[in-house]
């Protein structure tokens, strides 16, 4: 009788002890969101990190999360919005463009760096493959040199200089620098937007017409086209900061764009005023085929940005979930 006694206490204390670790738990997920301030989760002027910007921020609206899609200049946040909370996370900042701004970024102490996105990122001037026929001795940079394959690049604004369609001015890349430096004989003419400028790509390349540009990878440009990147001297940090490095001794960026990670950087109180919303983005990695796939279904095919984030977060809701435990 005694020893049946003390099976049903013990009994007892083992359910009350789950209960009591349910309640715990059910506490636990009551206090997400931590913070009913908005998550404000950068927007800048491509397509593929506002996709990633609405697939992390659905996720932490599906956590209960209030969130906010301030638009923002891509190089200038680092140091600006970034170290003071007005921005909370930025996505996609691209070793290639944003190295030295990230520098100064991690400088201030009053960020953090989230980690690598996943993808690695390439950033070079770009040509269909019917140009080579022109300028046979591509993708060597040095055929650029020769005043006909340059004026096989050229438009009637430019000749017989070719032209090069740099990014929009707010991603830098230093090509006015570079053809200098180079001696390249060759106009740069900034797009618009990244729209504008695979748009115009895209209306070339139907008439075969020449054209030499600014393509990024991840993206779907590089598959959807058949092109090749130049191939400049390698980069190196001495290139853009020693001008006796390289073949001009007199001035800097005689040498290709870098390459590298893709890094997600947050304000650095984000870790404590919402940590699960912290421990989602510091998780948070995209596979570079779903990038590109997803960057084309908009790109291309019309759809939103907003439906083709709901399509992957529906899709990969065991993945998310288990980010923030």
């Amino acid at each position: 009788m005694a020893k049946g006694f003390k099976a049903l206490a013990g009994a007892a204390t083992v359910i009350g002890g789950l209960a009591l670790a349910a309640g715990w738990a059910s506490s636990a997920k009551a206090e997400v969101p931590e913070s009913t301030d908005p998550i404000k989760i950068a927007l800048f002027d491509w397509t593929s990190v506002n996709i990633n910007a609405k697939i992390l921020g659905t996720i932490l609206t599906r956590l209960g999360y209030n969130v906010e899609y301030p638009t923002a200049d891509y190089l200038s946040s680092l140091t600006t919005g970034l170290t003071n909370g007005d921005l909370t996370v930025g996505l996609e900042f691209w070793d290639t463009t944003a190295g030295e701004a990230m520098k100064a970024s991690d400088a201030t102490g009053e960020t953090e760096r989230l980690g690598a996105l996943g993808p690695k990122a390439k950033e070079e001037w770009w040509y269909p493959m019917y140009m080579k026929e022109k300028c046979p001795g591509l993708p060597d940079w040095k055929a650029l040199l020769d005043p006909k394959c340059a004026a096989a690049f050229s438009t009637p604004e430019t000749a017989p200089k070719g032209r090069y369609l740099g990014g929009p001015v707010t991603w830098e890349g230093f090509d006015d620098e570079r053809v200098e430096a180079l001696k390249l004989p060759f106009v740069v003419v900034h797009a618009g937007t990244d729209a504008a400028m695979f748009a115009e790509l895209d209306s070339a390349y139907q008439r075969k017409a020449p054209i030499m540009l600014w393509i990024y990878s991840p993206h779907w440009a590089p598959a959807k086209y058949q092109g090749e990147w130049v191939q400049f001297p390698e980069y190196t940090p001495e290139c853009y900061n020693d001008p006796k490095w390289g073949v001009n001794p007199d001035l800097a960026h005689d040498c290709g764009k870098p390459h590298g990670e893709i890094w997600k950087y947050a304000w650095a109180g984000m870790k404590d005023k919402w940590p699960v919303a912290y421990k989602v983005a510091k998780a948070y990695v995209i596979d570079v085929n779903d990038l590109n796939k997803l960057s084309g279904q908009v790109d291309l095919d019309g759809k939103s940005i907003d439906d083709v984030a709901t399509a992957w977060v529906d899709a990969h809701e065991s993945t998310w979930k288990a980010w923030a435990q």
